[in-house]
């Protein structure tokens, strides 16, 4: 069997590495390849694993740590994906982290090339927090150097949402990626449209070098940046009585755009919040990245479903408890003038440790190079 072609999106929370996966799968299918997916996160109940499941790719996660603490675990869930037929993966690594060329493409190419070809680490970027990154402005500071060192290792730069970019905005922005990253190709995207897209997945899936930088990163100030952000992942439960059931799309709406006042209040940052909400076969997902715009929402629910199951995550600069408190109260003030029962199944809230890598490696990897 042909060694299987793994691509590694990497970027910071609220990118839209998501969608882009989904985009990247259905273009790749239409190419005629059957197509893996693995996502990942520090806790279980991971919304982008809901939704890239309900496409036609086959879907695999790793979850409680990131790829680069659990390598095994990447390697396994790939290995299920490439004994399914898959002929390429995509991966995507938790938002906040960094240093993926030192240690997943080095030990991929080290020890495991009979099975895996990593393509080229591809980084997606926001634009809006790429100029926060360049300001100095809005993340935290520590956060901001994450994702500054995400583009100093990348072996390909995407710019999200470059559907809405004009020229000038795209040019200014890939010029500034260029000074942070010189000497690597640059792509302007949007996974909503797909504009873009097949530009990119030419490159991923023809070049033969991947991993050809590695980032000098310091890992008290990543494991400080990652420390920064509260963790949440929540599996919930809303039940209405048959007499009055609510619009669903408007509470579930009004809960999040509570939830970033608070914040807003608090003066914290979002990394991301993302809800899934299912009743059946109808979905609805709502997406938060920042306090100020207003919540990304798509799909829509029953007007008359009774039961609805929500798949709630978070990733916001607060301490783990008071992020849970504030989703807790958020959910409770939506449904409190209703005849909604609200129900937390499991709920994960956390602070990331600090990360300590399977592997490390120091130098590019080749067939005599240990790490």
């Amino acid at each position: 069997m042909e060694p299987t072609r793994i691509i590694f999106v990497g970027g910071f929370l609220g990118a839209g590495k998501t969608t882009l996966l989904a985009q990247a799968a259905e273009r790749l299918a239409i190419r005629g390849l059957q197509v893996g997916l693995v996502t990942n996160d520090q806790a279980a109940d991971l919304v982008d694993t809901r939704l890239l499941n309900s496409g036609d790719a086959r879907v695999e996660e790793v979850s409680g740590s990131c790829f680069c603490c659990d390598f095994d675990g990447l390697i396994a869930a790939a290995n299920r994906l490439r004994e399914q037929g898959a002929q390429a993966i995509i991966a995507e690594p938790v938002g906040s982290c960094a240093d993926l060329s030192a240690t997943l493409l080095q030990p991929l190419k080290q020890y495991h090339a009979a099975n895996f070809v990593p393509a080229p680490l591809s980084v997606l970027c926001d634009p809006r927090r790429l100029r926060q990154v360049l300001q100095e402005t809005g993340m935290h500071p520590k956060a901001r150097y994450i994702f500054r060192k995400q583009i100093e290792e990348a072996d390909a730069l995407l710019l999200s949402k470059g559907d809405l970019l004009d020229t000038a905005q795209r040019d200014e922005l890939e010029d500034a990626l260029a000074e942070i990253n010189p000497d690597v190709p640059r792509f302007a995207v949007s996974g909503r449209t797909g504009a873009g897209v097949d530009a990119w997945l030419d490159h991923v899936m023809q070049a033969t070098r991947a991993g050809a930088r590695l980032a000098d990163i310091d890992y008290d100030t990543y494991a400080a940046g990652e420390a920064a952000l509260g963790w949440l992942n929540a599996d919930i439960r809303l039940e209405a009585e048959d007499c009055c059931i609510p619009d669903w799309h408007a509470l579930l709406r009004g809960a999040l755009r509570d939830l970033q006042i608070r914040i807003k209040v608090r003066d914290a940052s979002i990394g991301h919040v993302k809800a899934i909400a299912t009743s059946d076969d109808d979905r609805l997902t709502i997406n938060i990245t920042d306090t100020e715009q207003e919540p990304d929402i798509r799909g829509e629910l029953d007007g008359a479903a009774i039961i609805v199951d929500l798949v709630y995550n978070a990733r916001v600069e607060l301490p783990p408890d008071e992020l849970e408190q504030l989703v807790r109260a958020t959910l409770e003030d939506a449904v409190a003038t209703g005849c909604v029962q609200l129900e937390f199944c499991r709920v994960h809230a956390l602070t990331p440790g600090r990360p300590d890598p399977t592997h490390r490696f120091s130098v590019i990897a080749d067939s005599d190079i240990d790490s």
